[in-house]
C-alpha cells in the first residue's frame, strides 16, 4: 500500500464514497451565451466587477499564483474562504461525528476545537510545554494518537504564544504518524518568521497538510483567502465537500491585485516594517513595571504576562485601545497585535501608566 493510500484511509468512508455536486461552473466553459446556471443576464445596480455570474469554483489563474507563492504544483491547492475553512473541510472529511477525534496542543487556535465540536469529534489535548517556551511535547503527542485520532493541529508559529514550532520535530511526528493520522501545520503567521513553510515537505509525506492565508502578511483578513496545501489525491476529496462557489468575484479582484508583483512588495516590505515594530514593541514592553514577561514571538503579536490582565484590558478600553485577553488560555497573559507604530506607542502609554 502506497504512502498515499494509507492517508486515504482516514478518510470517511462516506465521504470517499460521496459523488461531489457539479456546479453549471465546473461543467461548461468557454461558452459565448451562457444559459445554464439560471443567472440573471445583467448586474441591475451596475456595481463594478459585474456580479450576475457565478464564479470559477476554484479559480485557474489565482490557483496558480498561491501555487508559485507557496512554491507547491496547483493541484496541492485548494483555495478557501479563509484558513477557518479549511480546517472545517479537513473536520467534515475526516472525522465521523460521535467515534473520531483531533488532537490539538494548547494553548492554541481555539477554532480547531470549536470546528470539532461542530463536527461531533472529540478533542485530545496536550498542552505545549511552558517550561520549554510553549514547545511540542512530540513524545506525548505521538503516545496519545489512538486509532480515533485522525488529525493532529499544529500552530507554527503558535497562536496566541507566538513562537514557532520546532521543525525537526514536527517532521518526526509527521513521518511517525504516517499511516495513523493526518498532521495539519497551520502556518498563517509563518511569514512573520523568515523560516521556510513546510509545504516542500508534503510530497515526500502526503499525511502532511499545510494551512495558509493571505489575512496577514498580505492584509487582506477581510476578504478571507485561505489556502489548504496537500497532496493531491487529498486536495481531490476536499473539493467533493467545499461549497460550489466560495471565492466571490470581489475577492477574486483583491487577491489577484495583491499578487501581482507590486502587490508581493508591498506585503515583503510590510513583513520587514512588522517585525521592526515587533522587536521595538517587545523591548519597549519588558521595561514596564506592569509587564512581568514579553514572550518571544515569530509572528505578528506578542503575548504578554501581567500583573492583572483584568486590569490591563480595562485600563485599555477606557481609552479605546483594544488587546486579546487570554486569560482563560494562560493566565494573567494579554495578546497584544504589532500595529503601526503610533498604535504601538499607544500600547506602550496604556501599560506604563499601570
Amino acid at each position: 500500500m502506497s504512502p498515499v493510500d494509507y492517508v486515504l484511509k482516514l478518510v470517511r468512508p462516506d465521504i470517499l464514497a460521496l459523488t461531489a455536486y457539479s456546479s453549471a461552473r465546473k461543467e461548461s466553459k468557454g461558452g459565448r451565451v451562457w444559459l445554464d446556471a439560471n443567472e440573471n443576464p445583467q448586474t441591475p445596480s451596475a456595481a463594478k466587477p459585474l456580479l450576475n455570474r457565478y464564479p470559477e469554483p476554484q479559480p485557474a489563474d489565482l490557483v496558480a499564483q498561491l501555487a508559485t507563492l507557496y512554491g507547491v504544483a496547483p493541484a496541492q491547492v485548494l483555495v478557501t474562504r479563509g484558513s477557518d475553512e479549511g480546517i472545517d473541510l479537513l473536520l467534515r472529511t475526516f472525522c465521523r461525528a460521535g467515534q473520531d477525534a483531533i488532537l490539538i496542543t494548547p494553548p492554541t487556535y481555539g477554532m480547531y476545537v470549536v470546528a470539532a465540536g461542530i463536527q461531533g469529534a472529540r478533542a485530545v489535548i496536550i498542552p505545549l510545554l511552558r517550561e520549554k517556551n510553549f514547545a511540542l511535547d512530540a513524545a506525548a503527542v505521538l503516545k496519545a494518537v489512538t486509532p480515533e485520532v485522525k488529525l493532529v493541529f499544529l500552530c507554527s508559529p503558535n497562536n496566541p504564544t507566538g513562537g514557532l514550532l520546532d521543525r525537526i520535530a514536527v517532521l518526526s511526528l509527521v513521518k511517525a504518524l504516517a499511516t495513523r493520522a493526518v498532521v495539519v501545520v497551520d502556518e498563517a503567521y509563518v511569514d512573520f518568521s523568515g523560516q521556510p513553510s513546510l509545504a516542500a515537505e508534503i510530497p515526500a509525506n502526503p499525511n502532511l497538510v499545510v494551512l495558509r492565508t493571505l489575512s496577514k502578511a498580505h492584509g487582506l483578513a477581510g476578504a478571507r483567502v485561505g489556502t489548504t496545501i496537500a497532496d493531491p489525491a487529498i486536495i481531490a476529496v476536499l473539493q467533493k465537500v467545499i461549497a460550489p462557489y466560495p471565492i466571490p468575484a470581489p475577492v477574486l479582484v483583491a487577491a489577484l491585485t495583491a499578487l501581482t508583483p507590486a502587490g508581493l512588495a508591498a506585503a515583503r516590505n510590510s513583513v520587514t516594517t512588522l517585525v521592526a515594530e515587533r522587536a521595538r514593541l517587545a523591548a519597549a514592553l519588558a521595561r514596564l513595571a506592569a509587564v512581568k514577561r514579553v514572550w518571544p514571538s515569530d509572528a505578528n503579536f506578542l503575548l504578554v504576562e501581567v500583573a492583572d490582565s483584568a486590569q490591563a484590558m480595562a485600563a485599555g478600553r477606557a481609552v479605546g485601545v483594544v488587546w486579546r485577553d487570554r486569560g482563560k488560555d494562560v493566565p494573567h497573559h494579554i495578546r497584544i497585535t504589532v500595529g503601526t507604530a503610533e498604535e504601538n506607542n499607544a500600547t506602550l502609554e496604556v501599560l506604563s501608566a499601570l
